[in-house]
C-alpha cells in the first residue's frame, strides 16, 4: 500500500506541515503501508529541507526504514517502511 502527501497547500504554515507529516507517518504505521510519497514541490527547496529535517528527528527516524529522493523529480521524496 502506498500513501501520498502533497504539501503545496500548506507550504508556508510550519505547524501544519509538521502535523501533516506526523499524521501521514502514523497512518502508514497504522495501515501497514510500505511507502509514503511526500511532495514538497520544486520551489526554492526550503520546504524539502524542512521535510528532511523533520524526517531526520531521532523519534521519527525510528519509525521508518529509509528515504529516497526521486532522481527525475527533485520535488518528491519517498519514505519506506518495514512492518513486523
Amino acid at each position: 500500500m502506498k500513501l501520498k502527501l502533497d504539501l503545496h497547500d500548506i507550504y508556508n504554515k510550519g505547524d501544519q506541515i509538521d502535523r501533516a507529516l506526523r499524521g501521514i507517518i502514523d497512518e502508514a504505521i497504522r495501515t501497514k503501508a510500505t511507502e509514503v510519497e511526500i511532495i514538497p514541490g520544486k520551489g526554492s527547496g526550503q520546504l524539502k529541507k524542512k521535510v528532511l529535517r523533520f524526517l531526520d528527528r531521532k523519534e521519527i527516524k525510528a519509525l521508518y526504514h529509509r528515504i529516497d529522493k526521486d532522481a527525475k523529480n527533485h520535488g518528491r521524496l519517498f519514505v519506506y517502511f518495514k512492518h513486523k
